[in-house]
């Protein structure tokens, strides 16, 4: 069985995950001129690979291209030109800003469903999404923003969807008890024969899965259990974002790796005296890379 942390459920409740997102937002650019699209590229001929090598994209998310595969992994999820995409809590916009730029380009829709706003944290983390599609609107799109959370609503139109996309969020709704919400709601926006896409920090296979998910890591089966649960097929999986070198015991969860870093407990001042080195030479963590379907009948 793998070690669960010693950390008590409420410093990785719901909050704690929204206070945790919104440090990552604050990283990234603000006040930047608008870049405008290549000419051969402003009308719907953008290519995936032109997204990714957008200079809209600042340099610190261009940097983990090399641990997140962008243009691999929506290549194996079935990104294509036209379709309507849900991306669930993108966060500072790691990867609104490849979906949104390439699916404004070739007619298609992004449906960010962000975090509910139910405190100052998470109301800020909104408006600050908010207001980085609203500078660019040119490289963006009309990118629609909806909600999703404990009581909120659909997230986009009924059966309106082609892919809808978990990117590493699981573990911060199964620690605000949302995890299967999260699957209905995903089902209920797809249309039949439509693809669900997750990524997620993968833990070792066997034991009992802590369904707080306190260290961040979730095993690939209880992914898949909740998924079937809510009435999706498994159709493949890839090793795209594996890491072999990622033992997944770490003193501060997932967390300790690239790009959070933690030297210390979430909430506590960060420790000058922490050896980051072992865990900066890890990189990112293992992740299972999931594409599953809602059956088309």
């Amino acid at each position: 069985m793998r070690r669960v942390l010693p950390t008590s459920a409420a410093s990785f409740s719901r909050r704690g995950a929204l206070i945790g997102a919104l440090a990552l937002a604050a990283c990234g650019r603000k006040g930047e001129a608008e870049p405008k699209p290549p000419a051969a590229k402003a009308a719907r001929n953008m290519t995936l690979q032109d997204a990714v090598a957008g200079e809209w994209r600042p340099a610190a998310d261009k940097a983990r291209d090399p641990w997140r595969h962008p243009v691999e992994t929506l290549e194996f999820w079935g990104l294509k030109p036209g379709q309507t995409v849900v991306e669930f809590w993108p966060g500072a916009g790691w990867y609104t800003d490849i979906l949104a730029p390439y699916l404004a380009a070739n007619k298609g829709k992004l449906i960010a469903a962000n975090l509910e706003p139910a405190d100052p944290a998470s109301t800020e983390i909104v408006e600050a999404y908010r207001a980085r599609l609203k500078a660019k609107p040119k490289i963006y799109g009309d990118v629609e923003i909806t909600a999703f959370g404990p009581t909120s609503g659909p997230v986009a139109p009924a059966g309106g969807a082609d892919l809808v996309l978990f990117l590493r969020n699981l573990h911060n709704w199964m620690a605000a008890g949302i995890a299967e919400k999260a699957f209905r709601d995903a089902f209920a926006a797809l249309k039949p024969g439509g693809v669900l896409g997750i990524e997620e920090h993968r833990a070792a296979p066997g034991g009992v899965q802590d369904v707080l998910a306190a260290d961040g890591y979730v095993q690939e089966a209880y992914v898949v259990r909740l998924a079937q649960e809510a009435g999706f097929v498994l159709d493949k999986t890839s090793e795209i974002n594996a890491n072999a070198s990622d033992t997944r015991d770490h003193p501060f969860g997932v967390w300790t790796l690239p790009p959070v870093r933690l030297t210390a407990p979430r909430g506590e001042p960060a420790d000058p005296n922490f050896d980051r080195a072992p865990y900066d030479a890890i990189g990112e963590s293992d992740r299972m890379t999931l594409r599953l379907v809602k059956p088309a009948s």
